[in-house]
């Protein structure tokens, strides 16, 4: 199946009072995701990985330190990586659901905590890449962060919430100022 861009779940404009602006979406959005999937798409394009599931693509192409598939992995993992971020986003927020309120104070000892860790994680990432609160393989939570396209379908984790903290993501609003935007613009709630 061929990569498809999705749609924003809400408008340019929506999450301006988030803290990431309409030329920041359009941006990162139509012109930085839509680059992922016409790259991932011309480049499975006739291989073992035309018309398969994205999340298998990923799964089969990462290794780590490897090159060979690099190209395809870096467009599949990354067009994953964003599908997931825009439904992650919120206009004005939202609550967190009640089960996932619960595991994370009993993981970290409270949401606050919980929301912190996530905050150094992203600050913390050294280039680029994204931070992530997975749920492990023994059903732990944890909070992790990865290196350039590289997410938790790798490491046969699932992916929770997850945060771009390449500069697309926020240099248009906050420059080089990543902290600013970890607190601001990350999470839905």
């Amino acid at each position: 199946m061929a990569f498809e861009l999705p749609d924003l779940p809400y408008a340019h404009d929506a999450l301006a009072a988030n803290g990431m602006s309409r030329e920041t979406l359009e941006y990162h959005h139509d012109i930085h995701h839509k680059a992922y999937v016409d790259n991932g798409n011309k480049l499975v394009s006739g291989t073992e990985w035309d018309g398969k599931p994205v999340e298998e693509i990923v799964k089969g192409t990462y290794k780590a330190g490897a090159v060979a598939q690099s190209g395809i992995f870096n467009n599949a993992s990354q067009h994953w990586n964003h599908s997931q971020f825009w439904g992650w986003m919120t206009p004005g927020g939202s609550k967190i659901p009640g089960n996932l309120e619960k595991a994370l104070a009993e993981s970290f000892g409270s949401v606050d905590k919980f929301k912190q860790e996530f905050a150094a994680a992203g600050t913390g990432q050294f280039g680029s890449g994204w931070c992530w609160l997975v749920r492990d393989r023994d059903g732990s939570l944890k909070v992790t962060k990865t290196e350039n396209g590289v997410n938790p379908l790798c490491f046969g984790q699932t992916a929770l919430l997850g945060c771009d903290v390449w500069e697309h993501s926020y240099y248009i609003d906050f420059r080089n100022k990543r902290p600013a935007y970890r607190r601001t613009s990350s999470t839905s709630w």
